[in-house]
Protein backbone atom coordinates (compact mmCIF):
# COMPACT_ATOMS: atom_id res chain seq x y z
CA UNK A 1 0.00 0.00 0.00
CA UNK A 2 3.13 2.79 0.51
CA UNK A 3 4.63 1.86 -2.71
CA UNK A 4 1.53 2.58 -4.68
CA UNK A 5 1.35 5.45 -2.59
CA UNK A 6 4.07 6.65 -3.45
CA UNK A 7 3.78 5.86 -7.06
CA UNK A 8 0.85 7.46 -7.00
CA UNK A 9 2.32 10.85 -5.39
CA UNK A 10 5.25 10.85 -8.07
CA UNK A 11 3.40 10.83 -11.05
CA UNK A 12 1.00 14.00 -9.34
CA UNK A 13 4.05 15.41 -8.61
CA UNK A 14 5.44 15.07 -11.97
CA UNK A 15 2.55 15.77 -13.90
CA UNK A 16 1.80 19.17 -12.22
CA UNK A 17 5.10 20.32 -12.20
CA UNK A 18 5.32 19.52 -16.52
CA UNK A 19 1.99 21.43 -16.83
CA UNK A 20 1.90 24.23 -14.28
CA UNK A 21 3.89 26.34 -16.84
CA UNK A 22 3.31 29.14 -14.87
CA UNK A 23 5.12 28.07 -11.63
CA UNK A 24 8.57 29.73 -10.75
CA UNK A 25 11.43 30.28 -13.03
CA UNK A 26 14.49 28.34 -13.00
CA UNK A 27 16.82 28.90 -10.16
CA UNK A 28 20.43 28.48 -9.05
CA UNK A 29 21.10 27.98 -5.09
CA UNK A 30 24.55 29.28 -6.05
CA UNK A 31 23.35 32.32 -7.33
CA UNK A 32 25.99 34.47 -7.04
CA UNK A 33 28.16 32.28 -9.35
CA UNK A 34 25.50 32.67 -12.10
CA UNK A 35 25.22 36.92 -12.15
CA UNK A 36 23.37 36.93 -15.67
CA UNK A 37 20.97 34.80 -14.88
CA UNK A 38 20.56 37.11 -11.22
CA UNK A 39 20.30 40.00 -12.67
CA UNK A 40 21.28 42.23 -16.43
CA UNK A 41 22.81 44.57 -14.38
CA UNK A 42 25.51 42.37 -13.45
CA UNK A 43 26.71 41.79 -16.95
CA UNK A 44 30.09 43.23 -17.42
CA UNK A 45 30.69 44.07 -13.55
CA UNK A 46 33.74 41.92 -12.68
CA UNK A 47 37.63 42.79 -11.79
CA UNK A 48 38.94 41.03 -15.14
CA UNK A 49 37.79 42.28 -19.15
CA UNK A 50 35.90 39.25 -19.79
CA UNK A 51 34.07 35.87 -18.00
CA UNK A 52 32.60 33.00 -18.61
CA UNK A 53 30.53 31.07 -16.54
CA UNK A 54 28.82 27.44 -16.58
CA UNK A 55 26.16 26.08 -13.73
CA UNK A 56 24.47 22.96 -13.82
CA UNK A 57 21.91 21.50 -11.23
CA UNK A 58 20.00 18.45 -10.78
CA UNK A 59 17.41 18.16 -8.85
CA UNK A 60 14.90 15.64 -7.19
CA UNK A 61 17.06 12.57 -8.44
CA UNK A 62 15.79 10.75 -4.91
CA UNK A 63 11.75 10.85 -6.04
CA UNK A 64 12.09 10.82 -9.76
CA UNK A 65 15.19 9.15 -10.51
CA UNK A 66 16.06 9.13 -14.56
CA UNK A 67 12.65 11.38 -14.72
CA UNK A 68 15.23 14.33 -12.33
CA UNK A 69 15.26 17.98 -13.03
CA UNK A 70 18.29 19.25 -14.74
CA UNK A 71 19.29 22.72 -15.32
CA UNK A 72 22.30 24.02 -16.90
CA UNK A 73 23.18 27.69 -18.27
CA UNK A 74 26.28 28.73 -19.90
CA UNK A 75 26.97 32.72 -20.11
CA UNK A 76 29.74 35.40 -21.52
CA UNK A 77 30.21 38.68 -20.77
CA UNK A 78 32.54 41.47 -20.94
CA UNK A 79 33.18 45.05 -20.14
CA UNK A 80 33.85 48.28 -22.84
CA UNK A 81 35.44 51.36 -21.21
CA UNK A 82 33.63 54.01 -21.82
CA UNK A 83 35.18 57.65 -21.08
CA UNK A 84 37.46 58.01 -18.05
CA UNK A 85 35.55 55.89 -15.26
CA UNK A 86 32.08 54.55 -16.77
CA UNK A 87 31.71 50.79 -18.86
CA UNK A 88 29.03 49.27 -20.63
CA UNK A 89 28.68 45.93 -20.16
CA UNK A 90 27.51 42.92 -22.92
CA UNK A 91 26.81 39.28 -22.59
CA UNK A 92 25.02 36.39 -23.84
CA UNK A 93 23.31 33.31 -21.96
CA UNK A 94 22.14 30.36 -23.22
CA UNK A 95 20.37 28.09 -20.57
CA UNK A 96 18.08 24.83 -20.92
CA UNK A 97 15.72 23.20 -18.26
CA UNK A 98 14.11 19.50 -18.82
CA UNK A 99 11.89 18.15 -15.83
CA UNK A 100 9.83 15.25 -15.09
CA UNK A 101 8.53 12.11 -17.17
CA UNK A 102 7.00 14.49 -19.44
CA UNK A 103 10.76 15.83 -20.65
CA UNK A 104 8.51 19.57 -19.85
CA UNK A 105 11.69 21.44 -21.56
CA UNK A 106 12.66 25.02 -22.05
CA UNK A 107 15.36 26.64 -23.64
CA UNK A 108 16.51 30.27 -23.77
CA UNK A 109 18.89 31.99 -25.51
CA UNK A 110 19.20 35.63 -24.46
CA UNK A 111 21.28 38.51 -25.16
CA UNK A 112 22.52 41.33 -22.22
CA UNK A 113 23.73 45.00 -22.05
CA UNK A 114 24.31 47.50 -19.27
CA UNK A 115 26.17 50.98 -18.36
CA UNK A 116 28.01 51.62 -15.40
CA UNK A 117 28.00 54.95 -14.47
CA UNK A 118 30.57 56.02 -11.47
CA UNK A 119 28.84 58.11 -8.55
CA UNK A 120 31.28 58.99 -6.68
CA UNK A 121 34.80 58.20 -5.09
CA UNK A 122 38.38 56.44 -7.12
CA UNK A 123 39.67 53.43 -7.53
CA UNK A 124 40.25 51.45 -4.66
CA UNK A 125 36.89 53.59 -2.90
CA UNK A 126 33.85 54.28 -5.00
CA UNK A 127 30.31 53.83 -5.81
CA UNK A 128 29.00 52.43 -9.21
CA UNK A 129 25.29 52.60 -10.10
CA UNK A 130 24.64 50.17 -13.04
CA UNK A 131 21.23 49.74 -15.33
CA UNK A 132 20.99 46.74 -17.83
CA UNK A 133 18.54 44.88 -19.84
CA UNK A 134 18.38 41.46 -21.58
CA UNK A 135 16.66 40.19 -24.44
CA UNK A 136 15.51 36.36 -25.05
CA UNK A 137 13.94 34.30 -27.43
CA UNK A 138 12.23 30.63 -25.46
CA UNK A 139 11.26 27.45 -26.46
CA UNK A 140 8.95 25.33 -24.68
CA UNK A 141 8.52 21.62 -25.26
CA UNK A 142 6.76 18.86 -24.04
CA UNK A 143 6.64 14.83 -24.79
CA UNK A 144 2.87 14.32 -24.00
CA UNK A 145 3.16 10.53 -25.30
CA UNK A 146 5.25 10.31 -21.62
CA UNK A 147 2.43 11.71 -19.47
CA UNK A 148 -0.26 9.23 -17.44
CA UNK A 149 -3.41 10.55 -17.26
CA UNK A 150 -6.07 9.56 -14.47
CA UNK A 151 -8.39 7.89 -17.37
CA UNK A 152 -5.51 5.64 -17.35
CA UNK A 153 -5.52 4.55 -13.85
CA UNK A 154 -6.71 1.00 -13.89
CA UNK A 155 -9.44 1.81 -10.74
CA UNK A 156 -6.83 -0.50 -7.92
CA UNK A 157 -3.67 2.70 -7.90
CA UNK A 158 -2.12 0.83 -11.47
CA UNK A 159 -1.25 2.92 -14.17
CA UNK A 160 -2.80 0.84 -17.57
CA UNK A 161 -1.04 2.20 -20.57
CA UNK A 162 -3.58 0.67 -22.97
CA UNK A 163 -6.32 2.52 -21.34
CA UNK A 164 -7.17 6.30 -23.13
CA UNK A 165 -5.07 9.57 -21.94
CA UNK A 166 -5.54 12.66 -23.27
CA UNK A 167 -3.58 14.53 -26.12
CA UNK A 168 -1.97 18.29 -26.20
CA UNK A 169 -2.25 19.85 -29.78
CA UNK A 170 0.84 21.96 -29.50
CA UNK A 171 3.70 20.17 -27.67
CA UNK A 172 5.76 23.44 -28.72
CA UNK A 173 6.14 26.51 -29.25
CA UNK A 174 8.49 30.15 -29.04
CA UNK A 175 8.37 33.19 -27.31
CA UNK A 176 10.45 36.20 -26.77
CA UNK A 177 11.19 37.74 -22.74
CA UNK A 178 12.17 41.58 -21.96
CA UNK A 179 13.97 41.88 -18.78
CA UNK A 180 15.47 44.55 -17.20
CA UNK A 181 17.56 45.66 -13.87
CA UNK A 182 19.24 47.92 -11.69
CA UNK A 183 22.69 47.59 -9.44
CA UNK A 184 24.16 49.82 -6.74
CA UNK A 185 27.86 48.62 -5.68
CA UNK A 186 30.29 50.16 -3.29
CA UNK A 187 34.10 49.42 -3.04
CA UNK A 188 35.50 50.50 0.22
CA UNK A 189 38.56 48.35 -0.85
CA UNK A 190 40.11 45.65 -2.89
CA UNK A 191 39.54 43.47 -0.40
CA UNK A 192 35.35 45.14 0.89
CA UNK A 193 32.73 45.72 -0.74
CA UNK A 194 29.30 45.97 -0.55
CA UNK A 195 25.89 45.76 -3.61
CA UNK A 196 22.32 45.56 -3.81
CA UNK A 197 19.85 45.73 -7.11
CA UNK A 198 16.68 44.35 -8.77
CA UNK A 199 15.36 42.83 -11.51
CA UNK A 200 11.48 42.77 -13.32
CA UNK A 201 11.91 40.24 -15.21
CA UNK A 202 9.44 38.90 -18.14
CA UNK A 203 7.93 42.26 -18.62
CA UNK A 204 6.09 41.18 -21.94
CA UNK A 205 4.47 38.38 -20.29
CA UNK A 206 4.52 36.07 -23.12
CA UNK A 207 1.78 33.50 -23.65
CA UNK A 208 2.82 29.92 -22.36
CA UNK A 209 -0.26 27.70 -23.55
CA UNK A 210 0.40 24.56 -25.17
CA UNK A 211 -3.56 24.67 -26.43
CA UNK A 212 -5.49 27.72 -27.81
CA UNK A 213 -5.73 29.50 -24.51
CA UNK A 214 -4.40 32.58 -23.16
CA UNK A 215 -2.24 32.05 -20.04
CA UNK A 216 0.71 35.12 -19.84
CA UNK A 217 4.02 33.95 -17.61
CA UNK A 218 3.91 35.52 -14.76
CA UNK A 219 6.36 38.46 -14.61
CA UNK A 220 9.20 38.48 -11.75
CA UNK A 221 10.31 40.64 -9.14
CA UNK A 222 13.85 39.74 -8.00
CA UNK A 223 15.90 41.56 -5.10
CA UNK A 224 19.36 40.71 -4.00
CA UNK A 225 22.62 42.46 -2.03
CA UNK A 226 25.52 40.99 -0.61
CA UNK A 227 29.59 41.55 -0.14
CA UNK A 228 32.53 40.49 1.08
CA UNK A 229 34.61 41.91 3.84
CA UNK A 230 37.85 40.83 5.61
CA UNK A 231 37.20 40.78 9.57
CA UNK A 232 41.02 39.17 10.27
CA UNK A 233 44.69 38.92 8.23
CA UNK A 234 43.19 35.91 6.33
CA UNK A 235 39.59 35.49 7.31
CA UNK A 236 36.69 37.36 5.77
CA UNK A 237 32.65 36.65 5.75
CA UNK A 238 30.42 37.13 2.50
CA UNK A 239 27.41 37.42 3.23
CA UNK A 240 24.40 36.96 0.64
CA UNK A 241 20.54 37.31 0.18
CA UNK A 242 18.36 36.68 -2.66
CA UNK A 243 14.09 37.06 -2.83
CA UNK A 244 12.16 35.91 -5.60
CA UNK A 245 8.11 37.11 -6.14
CA UNK A 246 6.55 35.80 -9.34
CA UNK A 247 2.83 35.36 -9.20
CA UNK A 248 1.57 33.80 -6.06
CA UNK A 249 5.04 32.14 -5.05
CA UNK A 250 7.63 33.84 -3.06
CA UNK A 251 11.39 32.47 -2.41
CA UNK A 252 14.23 33.95 0.19
CA UNK A 253 17.58 32.19 0.24
CA UNK A 254 20.04 33.78 2.70
CA UNK A 255 23.12 32.64 4.20
CA UNK A 256 26.57 33.44 4.51
CA UNK A 257 30.08 32.37 3.24
CA UNK A 258 33.13 32.00 5.39
CA UNK A 259 36.48 33.22 3.14
CA UNK A 260 39.87 31.82 3.75
CA UNK A 261 42.61 33.27 1.95
CA UNK A 262 45.58 31.25 0.72
CA UNK A 263 49.31 31.13 0.85
CA UNK A 264 51.82 33.48 2.14
CA UNK A 265 50.54 36.42 0.97
CA UNK A 266 46.85 38.44 1.23
CA UNK A 267 46.21 37.32 -2.52
CA UNK A 268 42.11 37.94 -3.05
CA UNK A 269 42.05 35.57 -5.88
CA UNK A 270 43.25 32.56 -4.21
CA UNK A 271 40.59 31.60 -1.47
CA UNK A 272 38.78 28.70 -0.42
CA UNK A 273 35.08 29.42 1.05
CA UNK A 274 32.69 27.45 3.00
CA UNK A 275 28.93 28.52 3.27
CA UNK A 276 25.71 27.40 4.83
CA UNK A 277 22.34 28.81 3.31
CA UNK A 278 18.83 28.34 3.71
CA UNK A 279 16.11 28.35 1.41
CA UNK A 280 12.56 29.82 2.52
CA UNK A 281 9.12 29.69 0.55
CA UNK A 282 5.57 29.68 0.61
CA UNK A 283 3.04 27.09 0.97
CA UNK A 284 0.49 29.08 -1.27
CA UNK A 285 -2.97 29.70 1.32
CA UNK A 286 -0.89 28.03 3.71
CA UNK A 287 1.86 30.20 5.14
CA UNK A 288 5.43 29.81 4.95
CA UNK A 289 7.75 26.69 4.57
CA UNK A 290 11.79 25.99 5.17
CA UNK A 291 12.30 24.36 2.34
CA UNK A 292 16.23 23.81 2.27
CA UNK A 293 19.23 24.01 3.88
CA UNK A 294 22.34 24.49 1.49
CA UNK A 295 25.94 23.68 2.35
CA UNK A 296 28.34 25.45 -0.11
CA UNK A 297 32.14 25.81 -0.94
CA UNK A 298 33.83 27.55 -3.39
CA UNK A 299 37.75 27.68 -4.45
CA UNK A 300 39.11 30.75 -6.12
CA UNK A 301 42.43 30.55 -7.64
CA UNK A 302 43.90 32.93 -10.38
CA UNK A 303 40.99 33.57 -12.46
CA UNK A 304 38.88 30.05 -12.03
CA UNK A 305 36.39 29.62 -9.46
CA UNK A 306 34.96 26.61 -8.93
CA UNK A 307 32.05 26.10 -6.69
CA UNK A 308 29.77 23.31 -5.37
CA UNK A 309 26.38 22.91 -3.41
CA UNK A 310 23.97 20.33 -1.73
CA UNK A 311 20.21 20.90 -0.74
CA UNK A 312 19.37 19.26 1.96
CA UNK A 313 15.50 19.05 1.86
CA UNK A 314 13.62 20.17 4.85
CA UNK A 315 10.25 20.47 3.73
CA UNK A 316 7.06 17.78 3.87
CA UNK A 317 8.49 15.95 1.16
CA UNK A 318 11.23 15.21 3.55
CA UNK A 319 9.91 11.48 4.07
CA UNK A 320 9.80 10.66 0.08
CA UNK A 321 13.19 11.98 -0.27
CA UNK A 322 15.26 11.71 2.86
CA UNK A 323 16.43 14.57 2.62
CA UNK A 324 18.22 14.26 -0.65
CA UNK A 325 17.23 17.65 -2.55
CA UNK A 326 19.62 18.65 -5.83
CA UNK A 327 23.37 19.10 -6.42
CA UNK A 328 24.86 22.04 -8.27
CA UNK A 329 28.19 22.53 -9.76
CA UNK A 330 29.50 26.04 -10.65
CA UNK A 331 32.86 27.31 -12.67
CA UNK A 332 34.11 30.80 -13.53
CA UNK A 333 36.73 31.44 -15.69
CA UNK A 334 38.11 35.19 -16.06
CA UNK A 335 40.08 36.59 -18.79
CA UNK A 336 41.86 39.51 -17.04
CA UNK A 337 44.32 41.81 -19.12
CA UNK A 338 45.80 44.75 -18.51
CA UNK A 339 43.50 47.46 -17.93
CA UNK A 340 44.89 51.32 -16.35
CA UNK A 341 41.51 52.41 -15.26
CA UNK A 342 38.32 51.02 -13.87
CA UNK A 343 37.50 50.20 -9.99
CA UNK A 344 37.62 47.16 -8.14
CA UNK A 345 34.29 45.13 -8.49
CA UNK A 346 32.15 42.98 -6.13
CA UNK A 347 33.57 38.94 -6.27
CA UNK A 348 30.77 37.61 -8.83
Amino acid sequence: MKKTTLHIFTLCFVMLSALSVKAQDIHFSQFYQSPLNLNPALTGVMNCNQRMVVNYRNQWASILKNNAYNTYSASYDQKIPAGRYDYFGVGGTLWGDKAGASEFATIQARLSGSYAKKMGGYRKKAHYLVLGADLGVSNRSIKSYNLQWPSQNNGNGVFDPSKPGEDILDPSFLFMDISAGALWFSVLSKESNFYFGGAFSHLNRANQSFENANIPLYSKFTFHGGGEFMVAQKFGLAPGVVSYIQGPSWQVNVGNSFKFLLGNSRRYNQAFQLGLWARLANRLNDGKLMDAVIVSTRFDYEQFTIGFSYDINASSLFPATNGNGSFEFSMVYKICGPERRGVYCPNF
